[in-house]
């Protein structure tokens, strides 16, 4: 069967029509991945080595490589991009990524709430108050000496070295005090605890469990002693008595 001129043309402009679609398809998917590669992004929020981060690249290079073919292929025109593809399965092996590295979404979120109480022995109040006081010039940095408060109460020297600290507990193991016995309760509660509910000068509210809480055990922590300062010194005692 013989095809007129006009046959030829008509196929012609009808793959040419599809090829324009193809075209077309090509950059709607390379504008796709460059958003999710961008929400993604977003969401790792600068963290390293992000699984998410990680395929979006994929999917955005190769999306990017095979419009940069189809439009060679069909105009003869280039793109600035200078991408090779990526076999994603092979890129997984090689920068070990996987289905298993992605943490599940756990549909029985838990909050686990530990309450802590450690005493502490003050052997000198003056020590402790040079020391929160140092602590308290060392902050101010440049500003002149006579113009920092003073410290005026051990309780006051406390919070000043916390605050200088880390604001936790190991903020206070230092010579100036002494520890001595505590305790931490482990609790399983409904909701975290919420600071801005409880008034400054609500000293238990904070600490008291819900009727909906459970307290699942008590650790008590007892401070430990140095046995061999303790033996050294019964030993003086025992070397002078005789």
């Amino acid at each position: 069967m013989a095809y007129s001129t006009i046959d030829y043309r008509y196929k012609g402009a009808i793959i040419m029509t599809e090829r324009h679609a193809d075209l077309d398809a090509a950059i709607d998917r390379v504008i796709a991945a460059a958003s999710e590669h961008l929400a993604a992004v977003k969401a790792a929020d600068g963290r390293a080595d992000d699984n998410r981060v990680w395929r979006a690249y994929v999917e955005l290079n190769n999306a990017s490589f095979e419009y940069d073919e189809l439009l060679l292929d069909v105009f003869g025109e280039v793109t600035p991009w200078d991408v090779e593809a990526i076999d994603p399965d092979e890129a997984d092996r090689q920068f070990g990524v996987g289905p298993d590295d992605d943490e599940p979404d756990d549909p029985h979120p838990q909050v686990i709430s530990l309450r802590q109480r450690r005493d502490y022995r003050v052997p000198s109040v003056a020590a402790l108050v040079r020391m929160a006081e140092a602590a308290r010039r060392a902050v101010a940095g440049g500003v002149d000496v006579g113009s920092v408060k003073a410290v005026e109460s051990v309780g006051e020297a406390v919070i000043e070295l916390m605050q200088a600290g880390d604001g936790s507990l190991g903020s206070l193991d230092i010579p100036e005090l002494e520890p001595l016995d505590g305790v931490v309760m482990v609790a399983e509660v409904a909701t975290p605890l919420d600071p801005e509910t409880h008034l400054d000068t609500d000293a238990t509210g904070p600490f008291n469990l819900g009727p909906a809480d459970r307290l699942l055990d008590r650790v008590d922590e007892h401070a430990s002693l140095d046995l061999a300062t303790e033996s050294d010194e019964n030993l003086d005692q025992h070397t002078t008595s005789r």
